[in-house]
């Protein structure tokens, strides 16, 4: 039983807080966080967990953090134990939760991988530049340019040392890189997906580089991903902090899990034919599989953590790990509706884990309201660094509230795709989805947006589409279709 179907057959409310705190029930039960009660015979969970709503702790402490900076690719909202699946274990993502602030009102940028990852290197919407209108980007024709300041150059400018392992998904070469967006180091693929052992991508082109080089190797991608990370958070960076984006492609499709060689032997083959959806796997994968890989993403991320407690730079490492958008075909995203591509809750909304040893407790929920723009912020002015004026950040630092426990303004999130537009204020948030018609959800009622508010509340309604509207005016418009 599901933490939801507890509360709906108790005939208890299931307010926010009510599920947040059932879902960290389950999350005890299934991955034994130390001092909770035991479960019973009947496999009942006998204590409520330690998991308190967040507050900042007081002190100082003056060194920058080093920051690891981890992504997951299409995993929901709701993947892993610690946000309440029933059937998918994740104990060193539910570890790094504990250790932490789990975040339950997290979003991404963006409803698919380009624009979320545009909105995060940027620190702005992704419809402030050309390259982050394509959702995705599919083609050398766009990218992010390297003229704009970044997250990493911004860092490297204060003195970071700073690298991405993993998928870049913001264009391609010649024009575009990592190493020309402000990274010192890159080692990963460029394109949106590839198949994990051949890493042949969706044109069916080799898409393993280091630098700007093709780099051979034709193990299982996690594998290779997990040893350059583990590699790095060990390596001597000459006494200077250090950023590190660590970009995992799983649970993104093709669904095929280490060891899966015959599977993707017969992709290989489509895609040598010409078959350009090979790559989709719209004819593979299952919920089974799913888990596999998801569990598989979940160890990789405990051997990075491993190895950076080796380093001994734990307790001054920021790790944040979060999805780089909503899930897809075999996630679990209840109780929320929609999934990647849609600006439906189970499209943005995004699990969202936080750990800073030195200065952030452990044992901590946030309901606070926050999107990937906000990230860039907040570890910017924790690095030291300052956005450039002339491409101000529509993310704001979360700083004074995670370490100075200041309570942030009310603002508005805003999101946008084509044909559909999004924005949340508080506990409301203004929805047209495909269909044109305008809705209005109070997400703290009622998260699974199935309760429309906008004809009994016609006066908030009109506000809340004028503020998307006013944002909106400031955006690059979409080209033509195709």
């Amino acid at each position: 039983m599901t933490s939801h179907d507890a509360y709906a057959r108790s005939g208890t409310p299931l307010t926010r807080r009510a599920f947040t705190t059932a879902v960290g029930a389950s999350a005890v039960t299934a991955a034994g966080i130390p001092g909770a009660a035991p479960a019973s015979a009947a496999g009942t969970a006998a204590a409520v967990p330690r998991e308190r709503p967040f507050r900042a702790a007081r002190g100082k402490h003056a060194r920058r953090p080093n920051i690891l900076f981890i992504l997951g690719d299409d995993l929901g909202w709701a993947d892993l134990s610690s946000y309440g699946s029933p059937h998918i274990r994740t104990p060193h993502l539910d570890r790094l939760a504990r250790q932490g602030v789990r975040f339950t009102d997290a979003y991404s940028g963006s409803a698919t991988c380009s624009p979320t990852r545009f909105s995060l290197y940027t620190g702005r919407y992704p419809g402030r530049t050309r390259g982050g209108l394509a959702e995705p980007i599919a083609d050398r024709s766009v990218g992010l340019e390297p003229t704009h300041p970044t997250l990493a150059s911004l860092l490297r400018g204060v003195g970071y040392a700073t690298a991405l392992i993993g998928k870049w998904h913001c264009g391609y070469l010649p024009d575009h890189s990592p190493t020309k967006s402000g990274y010192d180091a890159f080692f990963g693929n460029f394109g949106g997906a590839l198949e994990y052992y051949s890493k042949l991508g969706l044109a069916g082109e080799y898409d393993l580089y280091e630098g700007d080089a093709e780099y051979k190797d034709l193990r299982y991608y996690t594998r290779i991903l997990t040893e350059r990370a583990s590699e790095y958070v060990q390596r001597d960076h000459d006494g200077r902090p250090w950023l590190l984006n660590l970009n995992f492609t799983t649970p993104h499709w093709p669904w095929i899990a280490d060891g899966d060689t015959g599977a993707s032997a017969a992709i290989v083959r489509r895609i040598k034919a010409g078959d350009r959806s090979a790559l989709r796997h719209a004819d593979g994968g299952s919920v089974e599989k799913y888990t596999e890989m998801v569990e598989d993403l979940d160890r990789s991320v405990g051997e990075v953590l491993k190895a950076l407690k080796r380093s001994g730079q734990e307790k001054d490492t920021l790790v944040f790990f979060a999805s780089d958008n909503g899930g897809e075909r075999f996630s679990y995203t209840w109780p929320l509706a929609g999934s990647k591509g849609s600006l439906q809750e189970g499209g943005i909304r995004v699990p969202s884990i936080l750990r800073w040893p030195a200065r952030i407790e452990g044992h901590q929920v946030s309901d606070l309201p926050v999107f990937s723009p906000d990230w860039t912020a907040t570890l910017l002015e924790l690095g030291g660094a300052r956005p450039d004026p002339a491409h101000p950040l529509d993310g704001v630092s979360l700083a004074g509230y995670l370490l100075r426990g200041e309570t942030p303004k009310e603002r508005d999130l805003f999101w946008r795709v084509r044909g559909e537009r999004a924005l949340r204020r508080g506990d409301w948030k203004y929805y047209r989805g495909r269909s044109g018609a305008d809705q209005l959800f109070n997400l703290a009622e009622d998260r699974r947006e199935q309760a429309d508010r906008a004809k009994a509340d016609p006066e908030r309604l009109a506000g809340l589409r004028a503020s998307w509207e006013r944002t909106d005016s400031g955006l690059l418009p979409y080209p033509p279709a195709s």
